[in-house]
């Protein structure tokens, strides 16, 4: 018996992901360029299992059912390349690559149009959900040449993760429409981690709870509106003990790493004229913090004034938690709006409510947050921003005294809280039916000629002002050289 699938890539996710098909019934042919990896792997976490090994690329296509389907699970950029150099000449027309690491969308839209030539079906996965979620169920999200999706599909819906019943994977779109997407999920991960964090500290340094009396806080809000796989995990990390009893994060050296797709999604939000604020800030925070040796010499030159938090200690918890669910809304929201905008920019069809439903189980962002999401765009489609949904109108409502409490305390602490800031100046500044940008439009035209248009005229129609009566009447947008 032929195996139903190749992958290549031995690392945490790609075993666990091999594991995984294997439970559910699909013999695996499995490649690393290290040999040793894949001895090391059958006679280990694949004993007595009928995943089998092979010796080379051409070793493993020959052990493959067709069509042959081959899963890269490698990292991204020139390795893929090499490996789909490697393969391509090997494999007919109608068998397919499967891309399962972080890739750049850009990339797999490439991929995709130059495998397409050759008759080969290119898909990009997107899969989230770490070593854990590999194993036991993650969210998937492929897209590529939609060709290939009959063939792949049994084997990606038995192995995600289902939320009420449903996998949670389905097809995304067309080229690199499901590596964007996963790109999205990262992005909208570092903001939930940094609002996350931001709480923390309010907690810590702002209300003086110890970790135990945090342990218990996050736990509390994971039975509620905040419940999710990243805050149930704070309040295990709050929780755990180092071998000396100690509170083994406060251990921890505070400078964060990153591989890149959060600063991916704003670079992208930035092209295509997004307002992804809250992720940028996140990005950036992260940036700030890798400076440690800096920030400790800046904390001894430039010291802040010491106030010390006085009031219902219980009332401020409520406020710092109403304040992270909002600021959570607003980084879904802008999200799914550089979704939307993306889906028109590069001619892709996504369902946003079927996204919702593949985050809702197996990825890192899972939350119960997510099913009011799907249910949002399940009533309107076509819905402009979650701000506008009837059910998120309700909790900004709700939530917006104790977010501005929570913001008020970190100023008068002199606590940095750039993801929750950053999202209320997003909110304040998209229910503000008239912003200064008039202004900035004639300071521009002044300094540059750049040109405005007028409330009393047409849209579309452009002046130019002489505004020192020195300048003329050229613009810059209507001479020619």
């Amino acid at each position: 018996m032929k195996a139903h699938i190749g992958l290549i890539g031995l690392g945490v996710m790609g075993q666990n992901l091999v594991l995984n098909m294997n439970d559910h019934g699909f013999k695996v042919a499995v490649f690393n360029r290290h040999g040793h990896t894949v001895d090391d792997f059958l006679h280990d976490a694949a004993k007595d299992t009928q995943v089998v090994g092979a010796t080379s690329v051409q070793n493993l296509i020959d052990q493959l059912e067709t069509p042959r389907i081959v899963m890269l699970m490698v990292k991204a950029g020139d390795v893929v390349d090499m490996y789909i150099d490697q393969l391509a000449p090997l494999l007919s027309a109608g068998d397919i690559i499967i891309d399962g690491g972080n890739s750049l969308f850009t990339d797999s839209n490439r991929r995709t149009d130059d495998l397409k030539e050759k008759g080969i079906l290119y898909v990009g996965a997107g899969v989230s959900g770490g070593e854990e979620g590999a194993r036991n169920g993650p969210s998937i999200m492929p897209g590529g040449n939609p060709a290939a999706w009959a063939a792949v599909k049994p084997i990606f819906q038995a192995i995600s993760a289902k939320a009420d019943g449903e996998p949670c994977c389905e097809w995304v779109g067309e080229q690199g429409a499901g590596h964007y997407v996963k790109m999205v999920h990262n992005g909208i991960e570092y903001g939930d981690m940094q609002l996350i964090c931001e709480a923390y500290q309010l907690l810590s340094e702002g209300l003086g709870l110890t970790s135990d009396e945090m342990q218990a806080v996050f736990a509390q809000w994971n039975q509620g509106q905040l419940s999710s796989y990243l805050i149930e995990i704070t309040a295990n990390i709050l929780g755990y003990k180092d071998e000396d009893g100690a509170p083994l994060v406060e251990k921890i050296l505070d400078s964060a790493g990153q591989k890149g797709t959060g600063k991916w999604t704003a670079i992208n939000a930035l092209d295509l004229g997004m307002p992804l604020t809250l992720i940028a800030e996140s990005v950036f925070a992260r940036c700030l913090s890798a400076q440690k040796d800096e920030r400790v010499k800046a904390a001894q030159l430039l010291p802040k004034a010491k106030v010390t938090f006085s009031g219902d200690k219980q009332a401020m918890i409520d406020a710092i938690g109403d304040a992270l669910y909002a600021a959570k809304i607003i980084s879904y929201a802008q999200g799914f709006r550089l979704l939307k905008e993306a889906a028109t920019e590069y001619s892709w069809h996504l369902n946003y409510g079927q996204i919702a439903l593949m985050w809702r189980g197996g990825c890192i962002i899972r939350s119960q947050f997510l099913g009011d999401i799907k249910a949002a765009y399940d009533k309107n489609p076509d819905l402009e921003s979650l701000l506008l949904a009837d059910y998120f109108m309700d909790a900004m409502q709700k939530s917006e005294a104790g977010w501005r409490k929570t913001l008020i305390l970190a100023i008068e602490l002199g606590i940095a809280t750039p993801a929750f800031s950053s999202a209320l100046a997003y909110y304040d500044g998209y229910r503000t039916a008239r912003l200064p940008a008039n202004l900035l439009q004639a300071q521009r035209d002044y300094f540059g000629a750049h040109t405005y248009e007028r409330l009393d005229k047409p849209k579309g129609e452009f002046f130019h002002t002489n505004w020192t009566g020195t300048g003329g009447k050229t613009s810059s947008t209507s001479y020619t050289v």
